[in-house]
Parts: C-alpha cells; structure tokens; sequence
C-alpha cells in the first residue's frame, strides 16, 4: 500500500512513530492515536485472571452445546398429519396464535412395561390423555380444553406415514382410538374435524414423563375432598392436600375410579387440577427464570416426548415456552367438553349439543373463555366460522337432511318452520325435541355448509349462527327463544357458551370430589 508522503516545509525527515500508533491514526474508526510508552511485562495478575475468564468462556460455550445436543437427541419427531390438506399457513411460533394437541400414551414399552404388556395397546397405542392447548396471539390467555377419551366421534381416512397403509374412515368410535392404526397425526387429523380448527403443533410423553417431571419439580400439591384408595391406579391419598411426585403423580392423573362417580369426567378434572398446581408451582418457584432448573425440566421433558416436525428443536421449544411464562394463571382456563351418555351405549359419550358447537365456534373466533365479552386478539390464525360459498354447486333439495330441534318454548313454532323449510323444496324434514336456548342457530355436519347456509338465508338467521358440528348428520335447525316468533333477533347474533364451560383456572385451588364407593376411613 502506498503512504501519503509527510509535506514538511524544510523537507526534513518526519519525527519517527511507532507502526502501532500510524495504525491507528490512519484509521478514522478508531480515533486519535493514544501515547505508546515503551513495552511491558503483563503482569502475573492480569496472566491469571485472563486464563481464568478464558476458561470460563469455553466451559459456558461448551456446557451449552453440551445441553443443546443433549436435547435435541433425546426428542422424537412424528409427522403432524395423518393425510389432511392443511389450508392455513404455518404460524410464528413467537407471535401468531398457536393450538398444540397434547397426548398421553399408554404404550406399555420400555420404560413404561410395569404399567401392562404391550397387548392392552395395540399399534401405536391410545391416547390416555388428550388435551387442546390454544395460546392467544399476545401471549395474555391460554385455553385447554379436553377431551373424553370415552367421547364418540367420526375419525377421518387416514395414513399410516411408516407403511403408507391408508386406513378408511370411521364412524361413533371412541376418540383416544384415532392414533392407534396411522399414528398421532390420525389423532391430530380427528380433533380438526371435530373443532373446526387446524392444530399447529402436538406433543406426545408417556407414563414415565409425568413421574420425572413431578420429581424435576420437587413435587405437585394436590387436594381430595376425602381420604381415597383405588386399588386399580395403587392411588392411595389422606383427606386434604398432599404432594405427589414420581408413581404418586402418575396415579393421581391416570386413576378412573378415584374420583367424582368414577367415570372419565372426574378424570379430566382431576387432571386439570394437577397441571393447574404444576403451573403454579413453576410459576411460584421462579423455574421459569431459572435456567439450571430448567434445564432439569427439559431434559425430564424431552427424554419422554414425540413432537412434530415443525416443533422438534430446542429452540422452537424455548420460543413456545417463553411464551407462557408471563401469563397470569388467572387466565389460564381449563375447560371439559361438554357431553352426554352416548344413545348407542350408556358407558360410552357424545357430544352435548348445542354446547358443543358454541364452544368449538367460540374456539374458532378467538373468544377469551374466562371472559366472553372480551375483545379477541389480534392473529392470522384460526378462522371465524366459514360462509358458505354463494358459487357452490347446485345440489338436490329433495335429498338433503333437515332437522328442527325446538328450543324457543312455543311449540307450535316445529310445525310452523318445518314447513317454511318444506315450502322451499326441501322435503327430508324431521323434528327433535329439545332442551330451551336463547339463540337459535344452524348447524351442519359434514358436506352440508352450502345446503346449511341457504337454510339459514331461508329464515333470516345470520351468517355468524352457521355453524359446523361433528354431531350432526345433515342440517340441524335448532329454535331458540329470540325465534318464538317471526326471525331470530339481532340481540342474540352471536351464539352463547354455556354456563360454567370453565371448570378452573391455574390460579385456582380445587379439592376432587373423592368417589365414594373408594373413600376410605
């Protein structure tokens, strides 16, 4: 490189400088040239404290590569979807709002052999567990809703993405059956048809997760309402509240007869009130914040996980989990759907409706569970509920399925609208009875959304009232009381959740009701 030359006046020779300090000078970023005195010794001291930083610097480095391998090894992916075409976008795992389904298995391999041999599960196993977690788009609100694994639903054609062995749909099956043949992605497949929604993520642990993650905390506060023993689960708890952790906490959520009359209802509750201790002594403790105890969580976490694709890496991991630590438990809601013996089989359940859709319809619009009223946040995610499109195909009216369950309490309003429909050419009209609702509203099962938007056009119930309901065979018109007379009124548009949908919230404390053919004295 060629220097500017020194243009002295007398043209003698420029002072001399060190090749340090002429660096520095001719270099603008780094400003002017500081005095450099002869060389030094670095001092011992200073020898020391360097080597001890250096050190340092590489263990961090390494102990959080070491961690990260760690991991990322221990998780075990599985495709999200069984064969459905997903028709939303993927989310931002930090700012979008996001629905992971969360399953139990009950495979009964490895770790999990002391639980039954691997013939009480069959394939890929059941679900014993199944939970929807919908995060709102600023991170203020989560919903958990579950799912009986009792419940009887339609599982869609489905994939096995192993063998590529497509298994046919099935109908009035019990839900935690839909992962058994083509894997979890049939389980994710079936909670979509059955929503409305389309599930971003889901996460799978087994039997031994819950027992090294109660242990990873120190433990989970639970209460009964009375000192109970079931000899099936081993559970076995004095009356008030206890910790559990290890076989303990995995009896307490697997139990079927502990509490409430011994059915799945009590389960899920009982369930719920575990995660919402667990969430509270998390939160409580400041694990959240902690990054060595985290890293204990993790690592009981992932060592017993399936996730999806999208899902399996630490980081996405810790993205979605930094999401959580900042909301008020308050407003975590832990939420049961809403079902009824089933009229095929009094051991088995159906869906509750109208219930059901209301809160499916509410799911897809958003809405806050703890608070209704709220305003939805913003998110690209989940739809509100889909109008039909005014092209669709033209269909034979003749053909089509319409049902009028009467709810409004004037009963000569069945006949009164069972032959506005029959006026219009549609001539498979039945009736249902009904319990009374306030709103009316439409719903539809599967293929019908067009037949059930022109029912709607009909008799004059708004668009926002067509809803989807997995229940429904055809189109369900079911009367409310704004419909006692005339069309439905403009003060009941959107459709009701039913009372108490919420059964807590993390920031509540709940006692089981202990079931009292197992209370022991």
């Amino acid at each position: 490189m060629v220097r500017p030359r020194d243009n002295r006046a007398d043209g003698s020779a420029p002072p001399a400088r060190s090749t340090a300090a002429a660096r520095h000078t001719a270099d603008p970023a780094v400003g002017p040239a500081r005095h450099l005195g002869s060389a030094r010794r670095t001092p011992t001291w200073l020898k020391v404290f360097t080597g001890v930083v250096a050190v340092l610097l590489v263990g961090v480095i390494a102990f959080g590569a070491y961690w990260a391998i760690r991991l990322q090894g221990n998780l075990t992916k599985a495709p999200l979807s069984a064969g459905s075409i997903k028709t939303e976008g993927a989310v931002n795992d930090s700012t979008d709002r996001m629905q992971i389904l969360i399953l139990g298995s009950d495979t009964r391999d490895g770790k999990n052999s002391q639980y039954g041999t691997s013939d009480d599960a069959t394939g890929y196993g059941h679900s014993d567990v199944m939970m929807l977690m919908d995060i709102s788009a600023d991170n203020k609100r989560v919903n958990v809703v579950s799912f009986p694994r009792d419940l009887l639903v339609d599982i869609p054609k489905c994939k096995d993405p192993k063998t590529n062995k497509e298994y046919p749909a099935q109908t009035g099956v019990m839900i935690n059956s839909a992962m058994s043949e083509a894997g979890i992605g049939c389980a994710v497949d079936t909670v979509n048809k059955l929503t409305g929604l389309e599930i971003d993520h889901f996460m799978m642990a087994d039997f031994n997760a819950v027992k090294e993650l109660s242990n990873a905390v120190g433990g989970v506060s639970v209460c009964v309402s009375d000192a109970v023993y079931d000899p099936d689960s081993k559970l076995r708890l004095p009356k008030g509240t206890s910790t559990v952790q290890g076989e303990q906490a995995l009896s307490f959520v697997r139990t079927r007869h502990a509490f409430g009359d011994g059915g799945d209802l009590g389960r899920i509750k009982a369930q719920q009130g575990f995660l919402s201790a667990l969430t509270r002594k998390i939160k409580d403790d400041g694990t959240l914040t902690n990054p060595a105890r985290m890293l204990g969580i993790a690592d009981a976490i992932t060592k017993n996980l399936t996730i999806d694709d999208g899902l399996a890496s630490v980081p996405t991991l810790l993205t979605v989990g930094n999401r959580l630590k900042n909301i008020d438990v308050g407003k975590v809601a832990f939420v049961a759907t809403p079902t009824v013996p089933a009229e095929t089989d009094i051991n088995r359940l159906q869906l509750a409706e109208p219930a059901a859709s209301q809160l499916f319809a509410a799911m897809r619009n958003d809405v806050d569970l703890t608070d209704p009223t709220a305003k939805p946040s913003a998110s690209p995610g989940a739809s509100a509920t889909p109008t039909p499109s005014p092209t669709a195909p033209a269909y034979d009216k003749t053909l089509q399925p319409v049902t009028v369950a009467n709810g409004s309490g004037v009963p000569a309003r069945t006949q009164e609208i069972m032959q506005a429909i029959k006026g219009a050419g549609f001539t498979q009209v039945g009736q249902l009875t009904a319990p009374p609702v306030a709103a009316t509203a439409v719903y539809y099962g599967a293929d019908y959304a067009d037949v059930a938007g022109d029912v709607a056009a009909l008799l004059g119930v708004a668009p926002d009232r067509v809803l989807p309901a997995a229940g429904v065979a055809g189109v369900q018109v079911y009367l409310g009381s704004d419909f006692a007379n005339g069309t439905p009124t403009a003060a009941a548009a959107a459709p009701q959740l039913p009372k108490d949908i919420v059964n807590q919230t993390a920031g509540d404390t709940v006692c089981q009701q202990a079931n009292p053919a197992l209370i022991t004295r």
